[in-house]
């Protein structure tokens, strides 16, 4: 495509996603269906154009004003993702000039804001839980995140697909953590690939990965993950059981759960009862009250944790919207906490990176709560043969009450997860 029209359409993409009336990836999904003319190659340079835009929205306001042409095609000139000389064929000698000066602009002359690109209502929490290290995971949280799968333990042993992946050109290494991952560079065409067709593989950040691993669910029990949306801890864990027991996966979007079908028909699990409830006090949960060996409730919550990946909900939450957050996150996770039986295990997690939605709702939980035992997320994890499970734990005495996974120490999403085990 000729660099000028690629352009051009970068920056009504651009355009578009900077309206922020829906996600970013929504919008990015419905623009490839309405321009059915991009090849793979310019699909590529158009979402990632998007998303570093994103990313970076902050300095990019900063810079633009100087440039002329309209805002959505200076933003896409800055964020453009692609070798210069060809982003340059498409600029005229005034662009090329100040896209010249832009480039020289040293960080060190920048302010916080125009550096760090994150809204100032979240850089006071981060900083007073990171101090210094606020900047390392700022600069992370710029960069796009790997791509992380999980072997179906069921069908699959991890060796032999990372050797199946060699053969088919992808490079894969062994996740740290997580006994099921493996961590690829670029993004291949997966779903084309044998070992995805067969079920021997899904997409799952290695710290979702975790979060199913810390349920540690055992053959015939009986288990729900509460809030499972499209079901990729899910599948973990009914994979964990090795298809036995009944693994319930109760949502309140029916629509979230219709996307977890294809996977689950891929995945040769027969033991996943998939069922959408109306709410968290649905009759469904109160038949099954106390009756229930492992629940997961990973909670609706602000995602900011998965910034490298959903850039744009940094810009589309809120002080207000978080606040409205915890109390339906604190209301969740009361009520799934009644069907766990006596000995049994409590689970709660969000791939949130903000105090409030994790150790303080998980604190106001123990108060209220104290036939649920606090358990030391780090002690599980080594019982699991995890290496290195203090480093991927915060709080609490000793340090290690939680799971806390930050993506600039762990190079995972920005999980937190807490275990209780009910008296």
């Amino acid at each position: 495509m000729h660099p000028q029209a690629l352009l051009q359409a970068t920056a009504d993409l651009v355009g578009l996603v900077l309206k922020f009336d829906h996600p970013a990836d929504q919008v990015v999904s419905r623009f490839f269906r309405d321009h059915r003319e991009f090849g793979p190659r310019e699909r590529g340079t158009l979402a990632e154009t998007v998303y570093t835009v994103l990313r970076k929205k902050l300095l990019f306001d900063h810079l633009s004003p100087s440039g002329s042409g309209s805002k959505e095609r200076r933003m896409a000139i800055l964020g453009f993702y692609g070798p210069r000389d060809f982003l340059k064929s498409a600029l005229n000698d005034t662009e090329k000039r100040w896209l010249d000066n832009c480039d020289a602009v040293s960080q060190d002359d920048l302010l916080e804001r125009h550096r760090h690109n994150l809204p100032e209502w979240m850089v006071g929490p981060l900083k007073a839980q990171l101090g210094d290290d606020f900047w390392r995971l700022a600069e992370s949280l710029q960069q796009p995140a790997p791509l992380d799968l999980r072997v179906n333990v069921l069908i699959a042993k991890r060796p032999e697909v990372k050797a199946e992946l060699k053969k088919a050109g992808i490079a894969a290494v062994e996740t740290p953590f997580s006994p099921w991952g493996l961590r690829i560079e670029g993004k291949p065409a997966l779903n084309k690939l044998d070992a995805f067709v067969r079920g021997a593989v899904e997409v799952q950040d290695e710290g979702s990965q975790l979060l199913a691993l810390l349920l540690d669910a055992k053959r015939g029990e009986m288990v729900v993950d509460f809030c499972a949306g499209a079901g990729g801890k899910t599948l973990a864990i009914g994979a964990t059981m090795r298809n036995t027991g009944r693994l319930y996966a109760f949502d309140t979007s029916a629509h979230r759960l219709d996307a977890l079908k294809p996977r689950l028909a891929r995945s040769q699990l027969s033991n996943v009862h998939p069922a959408a409830i109306a709410h968290e006090r649905d009759d469904r949960v109160k038949r099954l009250a106390g009756k229930i060996d492992r629940v997961l409730v990973d909670a609706p919550c602000s995602g900011l944790g998965t910034l490298r990946r959903n850039p744009d909900l940094k810009w589309r939450q809120s002080p207000q919207s978080v606040a409205e957050m915890t109390a339906k996150q604190a209301a969740i996770l009361q009520s799934a906490a009644r069907l766990v039986k006596s000995g049994g295990r409590l689970v709660y997690a969000t791939c949130s990176l903000l105090p409030e939605e994790n150790e303080a709702i998980a604190e106001a939980f123990s108060a209220a709560n104290p036939d649920f035992a606090p358990m030391d997320v780090a002690e599980v994890l080594e019982g699991l043969k995890v290496e290195g499970a203090k480093e991927l734990c915060a709080g609490g005495e000793g340090g290690t009450r939680y799971l806390r996974l930050w993506p600039h120490k762990h190079a995972t999403d920005g999980f937190f997860a807490a275990i209780w085990n009910r008296k």
